[in-house]
């Protein structure tokens, strides 16, 4: 007797379980996937007609039956039907050329099949009622670059304000000036191409217009982000002026969130659409994956660092009795927090690293877990900002988390508008592999190294993170590695005479103990937390504060105008002297009785009382 021939079918046809909960919830997502290009049906009807397949097979796996009389069952299947509808076509070579790869597949498919009530309790708990709806990041893609766009044109204003005063041609530290020695540095010594060493188009001009130009015409990019016009040529008009002006700001421009502001635009420019956002085309998944990477070693990283580091006071758990007095910049309810009993303290230490250490590792769950992770992370950034001015760092951070939620977790209005997650990004994999390599060859060695580990690495990764380093879009992170236990605090001070002397003010760094703390983000008071770094070391391998110093002694107006209080309005001081201050938080009787928010004492001279010589350079002068 002859055996049964499969019925002629029109279509591939997947066949499936129907009396299986789990089945019909992920059939419901694949059928999403493949659309009209694969027909589903359950097996409850569809055995009947194929007869060549024992009718208890079809309770263990699905098959696919196609037109040619070909079937596949079990992962085979699967890989197959979504091949057939062009989607995800790697995972079937995978399948075809890899025999681990396939063993593998099979044996995992065949692990949830034969426990099938337990992976579907499993998947409603941490997929939930969406699990059969796939997951698309159309407005996550909006709303992300939209954000990005606000960040940036927080970041271009509140460097516009400064940057006269900071790398202007009468700045603290000219941009002009820097180039200059740079090239003479670069070319002397055969170093390489200067441009390529330090990427900027201010080797185009350093004039103070031109450093006009770039904030402005950063915030004005910005704005078109935000509208939606062009994201991904004004994503790459927004990276390239902020790494110009970050190129040349010199200490400026050097903390860990400039970094990760260039590091996410960078991605960003991948990740937006060409012409518009909201678009039909979706956003690229491997973009999406370095996103969440780049969350992920931020976080991560801040957690490992502080443990590698053996600084006692994470150890011990007491790092946060130290931490709201002695950040950089803290806030008015920086001293509430300052208050709380040492058990808090030490509870809080606990959850810091919760937060950093273990949460990370939700970034890359199912939709729930990423949920989960997205409010605590929100919830921990949200808890910074209230207690320290870190400038956009916060808000970026939370913009960054804006890439764990996909579409169905946002209301119900935002998702109006009909989308075909089908659809193929603008931009080719074949393009986006070689940006994603480059950042996993450079990024995933830091995380290795976070660990102490001493690893003597290829010389092609060697060379490509030497080629990506000054384009400072591939960071390694890691916060508050080694908590400071005191404030060190320097206090500049001018005299006309060396006798009487006159204090300076700065607009947001402790100086009056009566001035309560104050909130400027997303403002980055650059000078002002600067100063908090010069006051932790020592005064000679500070080159930047000494031509502060000497722009105070001739009253330069563009630095004058970083400063909130200059107590020669007139004509500028004969001396000029920094006195470190030891800075403490008062506590609850102190404050209640005499208003301040701080103790301080003097410690000692920072560096030399400091004069203007005839030919405009400064020098000691010994009272």
């Amino acid at each position: 007797m002859s055996e049964p021939l499969p019925p002629s079918i029109p279509r591939p046809l997947l066949v499936f379980d129907g009396d299986c909960s789990f089945c019909r919830r992920w059939i419901a997502r694949w059928r999403s996937l493949t659309g009209d290009a694969i027909d589903y049906e359950p097996s409850q009807t569809a055995a009947a007609r194929f007869e060549h397949v024992p009718r208890e097979e079809f309770g263990k796996s699905v098959f696919l039956f196609e037109p040619d009389g070909r079937t596949t069952r079990g992962a085979h299947a699967v890989f197959r039907s979504l091949a057939l509808a062009r989607q995800k076509r790697y995972l079937y070579w995978l399948y075809a050329h890899i025999p681990l790869f396939a063993r593998f597949s099979e044996l995992l498919y065949r692990l949830v099949a034969r426990n099938r009530n337990f992976f579907d309790k499993v998947d409603r708990i941490f997929i939930g009622k969406h699990a059969a709806v796939p997951a698309s990041y159309f407005i996550t893609q909006s709303i992300f670059l939209r954000a990005l766009g606000l960040i940036y044109l927080a970041a271009f204003l509140s460097l516009y304000v400064q940057i006269d005063g900071l790398i202007g041609s009468h700045g603290i530290l000219p941009a002009s000036e820097y180039l200059h020695e740079a090239r003479e540095v670069i070319t002397t010594n055969k170093l390489g191409v200067p441009w390529l060493m330090i990427p900027s188009l201010t080797w185009i001009s350093a004039s103070d217009r031109f450093l006009h130009f770039l904030c402005l015409g950063g915030a004005a990019l910005s704005l078109l982000l935000i509208a939606g016009l062009l994201p991904a040529p004004s994503a790459l008009g927004l990276w390239l002026f902020y790494l110009s002006v970050s190129a040349v700001a010199q200490n400026f421009l050097g903390f860990q969130w400039d970094g990760l502001l260039l590091e996410v635009g960078f991605l960003a420019i991948f990740f937006a659409p060409l012409l518009r956002l909201r678009s039909r085309r979706p956003p690229s998944r491997l973009i999406l994956f370095l996103l969440r990477w780049l969350l992920f070693r931020l976080m991560f990283l801040s957690a490992v660092v502080k443990l590698a580091s053996h600084d006692p006071t994470w150890w011990d758990l007491t790092a946060l009795t130290h931490h709201y007095e002695t950040q950089p910049l803290p806030t008015w309810i920086a001293w509430y927090f300052q208050q709380f009993p040492a058990a808090f303290h030490k509870f809080s230490a606990v959850m810091v690293f919760a937060i950093e250490g273990v949460v990370p590792l939700l970034y890359f769950a199912p939709r729930r877990g990423r949920i989960v992770a997205f409010w605590i992370t929100l919830l921990f950034q949200l808890l910074i900002m209230l207690t320290g001015n870190y400038g956009f760092f916060n808000l970026l951070s939370i913009v960054l988390c804006f890439t764990l939620l996909d579409d169905v977790t946002w209301p119900k209005w935002l998702r109006r508008t009909p989308i075909d997650p089908r659809r193929r990004p603008w931009l080719r994999g074949w393009i986006l592999a070689p940006v994603a390599a480059v950042i996993l060859l450079v990024t995933v060695p830091q995380l290795v190294g976070a660990f102490g580990a001493n690893i003597n690495w290829p010389r092609p990764i060697v060379l490509t993170h030497q080629y990506a380093y000054p384009f400072r879009s591939t960071n390694s992170y890691g916060l508050f590695a080694i908590m400071t236990t005191t404030r060190p605090e320097i206090i500049v001070e001018g005299s006309d005479d060396g006798r009487e002397w006159r204090e300076y003010g700065f607009k947001y760094k402790p100086g009056d103990v009566m001035r309560r703390p104050r909130f400027c983000q997303p403002h980055m008071p650059r000078l002002d937390w600067q100063m908090w770094f010069a006051a932790l070391s020592p005064w000679e391998t500070q080159g930047w504060f000494q031509r502060f110093e000497m722009a105070l002694l001739k009253n330069e107006p563009k630095v004058i105008e970083l400063l909130e209080k200059n107590p020669f309005p007139d004509r500028p001081p004969r001396y000029i002297r920094a006195i470190l201050y030891d800075y403490r938080f008062t506590d609850r009787p102190a404050r209640a009785q005499t208003g301040a928010w701080w103790t301080r004492k003097p410690l000692h001279l920072y560096g030399p009382v400091l004069t203007l010589q005839p030919q405009g350079g400064a020098s000691e002068f010994r009272l």
